[in-house]
């Protein structure tokens, strides 16, 4: 990672600073400060280190990595020297960068630095000289070169922080770290150490130490080191032998992370955790810790701190025994997911009820150095799954048909199963002991970001939840799983097609509510494609709503696909993907099986899917069953009143329907509570063109066609299968007029008065009023047309653009239920689509399934 510049690590280590630091720290006798490569990659940063240790403890130890990039250059050397090959090119950069940094740090050299650098690695050349003639073990030759880089970074560390006239010593950790090869890594030789260690102490009597990482001598007195991850570990051992009060680790982070960053852009920093937390999470791949880190500072209850040295005003992330009050309240504290991974399986009727085919199947794996990361057995025993490196997964295999070799010959054991790309993802908190639905919540996750769980592990802890997947899910699994446990927004990859009224007033109601949902609701609805008939622009992140019109005008526009318009808003890295179609285009609605089925939300106000082909409605509600996505059109019928929603509860709650009855068209409603008869029927009609409440045409209003449509739709919700031939439709255009232009129509619209001037006078004498009315029921069929009505009649109480709807039902039948209110216009007609969006949000928030 490439130095910050020189006055931004002015400002942040200030004197300032160093007061924020020492109000953020609790006292504390003896503190460990371990600052890793990135944190000495250069003269800039080793300098600004001072105020970070000047932290008012009475005894400061610091553990310094290699500056960043040294110890692979040191690895390389070592490997070039072993095989005969020139190393000398290496070695001069490397030499030539220490050196440089060097008379950085100590200009008029009064540390000599310059020259205790140019020794050291004057010392690096006979040592990869020596290398390169050696026979015989070479491995202690390796390992104190591979350690030269925290012997040279301490030498710089200490000149910066003041050197041996502000008290700072330096301490080789090879001078007391005795440790021991292990299965499962370094262990240190506790005994041995802590007797050097007493006796460098007692000479030395330190308040101020910089000690070298990674380095250690095995039982034998031989160099050695901690391997990979060594000076954190390193670290852990010093605090542990000092018995520190704290332990910080500085890092190029604000501290552990709820998920890897790279994959979830809204992970958060966790401000505390148990060590058994940091503990499962290190397992499983988080990268600022590692295991082996945690167990020295665990065993004396000594915190761990993990902190930026770029943000050090950050309070980083504090690792304890316990989180007083369960920390920030959050079940799961993070997420994780470890890649190339691969399941082996072994199955087998004859394992039912025999004892030590577990122990046979790890046995033999390891022999092998195979290295189990997650085990998997139902309780049926018919087979055991297990879940390997992939590296290693081909070795596996053969290594336990081999141990199986004579179970497979008579047929006990039928096959070893392997299947690649496999991750694994690991959910932790100890806020999830004992909490029931937490894996209801994680799977219920995955299941809506169609993520399928191939093996499951659960230990008896409850603090790990972890399941194997496909490693092409794993992006947008984890970031499900985030999402699910409030840990980041719910993000929502959403595709919008059509920006007619509907759609731009849609759009507009986005760009008002976005930030507050995102803040108050923790739901995130990216808008990452917009379309019309010709155009689509697409946004790998986010287009805002107020640009979206214009995007589609923008260089970037590109030929409407709707194939890859899908793909686009489908985001294999976003956990959810929504398509608003607004379109009215029956071409678009045929594609929504396809969508549905590939687990794409739909949210329309178009009629065209709901009231269609019946071969087409039932493909959209097996679509929904097997992809997992929601259909949600509530727009189709009242624009944004609650009709369809008012139907299902009643219809989900075991009422009965017996009839609906309503006014479905806000235009033909204004006609009608307009028309008393002093003015011409074709009068109104202009008007209402003019006002803006008719289609251009305006016999698509008069025919019924667009009324008849919202009747099938509430049909087919009400469980019948009815179809637009099956509803008997009153067209107020004369057949004379139904094929002439729109022009022709619009002159000769006063031939619609006579007709309609009779019906009214008629109705009048009876005391009756006209409305334009939709009717369902069981015994008198569909229908749509003008009806004469009492005044009583709630048809005859609405305002001027009033949809009505009242259902007839068994609970309802003397008083119907009625839903009333404005059933036209782009706004509220948007605000019904949006409703629908936002229902769909919250149910993938909330883990509620999908509505068939």
């Amino acid at each position: 990672m490439s130095s910050a510049p020189p006055q931004i690590l002015g400002d942040a280590v200030s004197s300032s600073a160093s007061s924020v630091l020492a109000a953020l720290r609790p006292p504390a006798a003896t503190r460990v400060h371990k600052f890793g490569g990135s944190s000495v990659a250069d003269a800039t940063r080793i300098l600004a280190l001072s105020p970070l240790v000047d932290d008012g403890a009475d005894v400061r130890v610091v553990v310094v990595s290699a500056m960043a990039g040294t110890t692979n250059a040191l690895v390389e050397m070592a490997t070039q020297a072993a095989s005969g090959q020139d190393w000398s090119t290496g070695w001069s950069g490397l030499r030539e960068r220490h050196l440089l940094t060097a008379d950085a740090i100590d200009p008029e050299a009064r540390h000599g630095l310059r020259d205790a650098v140019a020794r050291d690695f004057d010392g690096l050349r006979d040592d990869l000289l020596a290398l390169a003639s050696a026979t015989g073990d070479t491995a202690p030759l390796v390992a104190q070169v591979h350690g030269l880089g925290e012997t040279v970074s301490s030498r710089l560390v200490q000149a910066a922080l003041g050197g041996e006239p502000s008290g700072w010593q330096r301490l080789d950790a090879r001078e007391v770290l005795v440790v021991h090869p292990g299965e499962m890594g370094v262990g240190v030789e506790w005994d041995a150490s802590r007797e050097r260690f007493a006796d460098w102490r007692a000479r030395k009597l330190p308040r101020r130490v910089v000690v070298t990482g990674f380095v250690a001598r095995d039982l034998s007195g031989r160099c050695t080191t901690l391997g990979r991850n060594g000076s954190d570990y390193s670290a852990a051992i010093f605090a542990n032998l000092f018995d520190a009060g704290e332990l910080v680790i500085w890092t190029d982070v604000d501290g552990v992370l709820s998920a890897d960053p790279r994959l979830v852009p809204d992970a958060v920093c966790l401000p505390s955790m148990s060590y058994a937390e940091a503990c499962e999470l290190a397992y499983f791949g988080a990268k600022v810790l590692h295991p082996q880190t945690l167990a020295p500072v665990q065993s004396r209850g000594i915190p761990l701190c993990i902190r930026n040295t770029l943000n050090p005003a950050a309070p980083g992330t504090r690792i304890v025994e316990r989180v007083e009050g369960g920390g920030d309240g959050s079940l799961v504290k993070g997420l994780t997911i470890v890649r190339e991974m691969a399941v082996l399986e072994l199955v087998g009727n004859g394992m039912v009820g025999v004892p030590g085919t577990a122990e046979k199947l790890f046995a033999a794996l390891h022999g092998a150095g195979v290295s189990v990361t997650m085990i998997s057995q139902g309780s049926s025993e018919h087979s055991i799954c297990c879940v390997v490196r992939a590296a290693q997964v081909e070795q596996a295999r053969a290594t336990v048909e081999a141990a199986f070799a004579d179970a497979m010959a008579d047929a006990r054991t039928q096959a070893v199963n392997v299947t690649p790309g496999i991750a694994i993802l690991a959910a932790v908190g100890d806020g999830m002991v004992g909490i029931p639905g937490v894996a209801a919540r994680l799977f219920a996750a995955l299941a809506q970001s169609r993520v399928n769980i191939r093996a499951i592990a659960q230990g008896s802890s409850e603090r790990n939840i972890s399941v194997a997947i496909a490693d092409a899910d794993a992006t947008r699994a984890l970031r499900a799983a985030h999402s699910a446990f409030w840990l980041s927004p719910q993000t929502v990859s959403v595709g919008v097609i059509g920006p007619g009224q509907v759609g731009r007033a849609l759009l507009s109601q986005m760009a008002a509510v976005l930030p507050k949902l995102r803040a108050a609701s923790q739901i995130d609805l990216r808008l990452r494609g917009i379309a019309n008939s010709g155009y689509m622009a697409l946004d790998h992140f986010a287009i805002h709503p107020d640009e979206a019109v214009a995007r589609l005008t923008g260089m970037t526009t590109q030929a409407f696909d709707a194939d890859a318009f899908a793909a686009h808003v489908r985001a294999e890295h976003l956990p959810h993907a929504l398509i608003v179609d607004c379109s009215g285009s029956d071409a678009i609605a045929r594609r929504y099986p396809e969508w549905l089925a590939a687990g794409i939300h739909v949210v329309t106000p178009s009629k065209h899917a709901g009231s269609g082909d019946w071969s087409r409605y039932l493909a959209i509600r097996e679509a929904q069953r097997s992809g997992g996505a929601r259909f949600m059109y509530e727009a189709t019928v009242g624009a944004g009143l609650p009709v369809i929603q008012t139907l299902r509860n009643l219809l989900d709650t075991g009422d009965e329907l017996e009839a609906i009855d309503g006014m479905l068209s806000g235009t033909l409603a204004w006609l009608f509570n307009s028309y008393d008869g002093s003015r011409p029927f074709s009068a109104l009609v202009r008007e209402a063109r003019e006002l803006g409440y008719t289609e251009p045409d305006p016999r698509d209003d008069l025919s019924g066609l667009d009324v008849a449509r919202k009747l099938v739709i509430l049909a087919r919700e009400a469980g019948q299968e009815l179809s637009l031939d099956d509803v008997a439709i009153e067209s107020l255009v004369p057949t004379h007029l139904q094929g002439v232009s729109r022009d022709e129509f619009l002159a000769r619209l006063a031939e619609l008065d006579a007709p309609m001037q009779a019906r009214l006078d008629e109705a009048r004498a009876g005391g009756l009023a006209l409305r334009h009315i939709a009717h369902l029921s069981r015994g008198n069929g569909a229908r749509v047309g003008v009806v004469a009505l009492p005044a009583a009649h709630a048809c005859c109480h609405t305002r001027l653009t009033d949809n009505l709807v009242q259902f007839t039902t068994a609970r309802y039948a003397s008083n119907p239920l009625v839903v009333q209110g404005p059933g036209a216009g782009p706004q509220v007609t948007a605000a019904g689509v949006f409703g629908d969006v936002l229902a769909i949000a919250h149910s993938l928030s909330s883990g509620i399934g999908a509505h068939a």
